[in-house]
């Protein structure tokens, strides 16, 4: 789970250097006022409640240059 985390990350990594299309994009208005957000085919609505394991991963995946919400979406679905 560790390397499928890894490899996730440094994807977006260069997504994000590489002007990646990944950003988050709600499908109606609903989700806009949710704040719905779509990252790696993975749809997360409102605050997430992150364990420890998860939390750490979205720092790590911060101090990277990943933005906090896809870390979120991206640790919370993967970690």
């Amino acid at each position: 789970m560790k390397r499928v985390m890894t490899g996730v990350l440094i994807a977006a990594v260069v997504g994000i250097g590489g002007g990646g299309t990944a950003a988050a994009q709600p499908s109606h208005d609903a989700n806009a006022r949710q704040g719905c957000r779509t990252y790696s085919s993975v749809t997360e609505c409102g605050k997430l409640q992150l364990n420890q394991k998860q939390q750490a991963c979205v720092t790590w995946a911060v101090q990277l240059g990943m933005t906090q919400r896809r870390a979120d979406v991206e640790c919370h679905a993967f970690e």
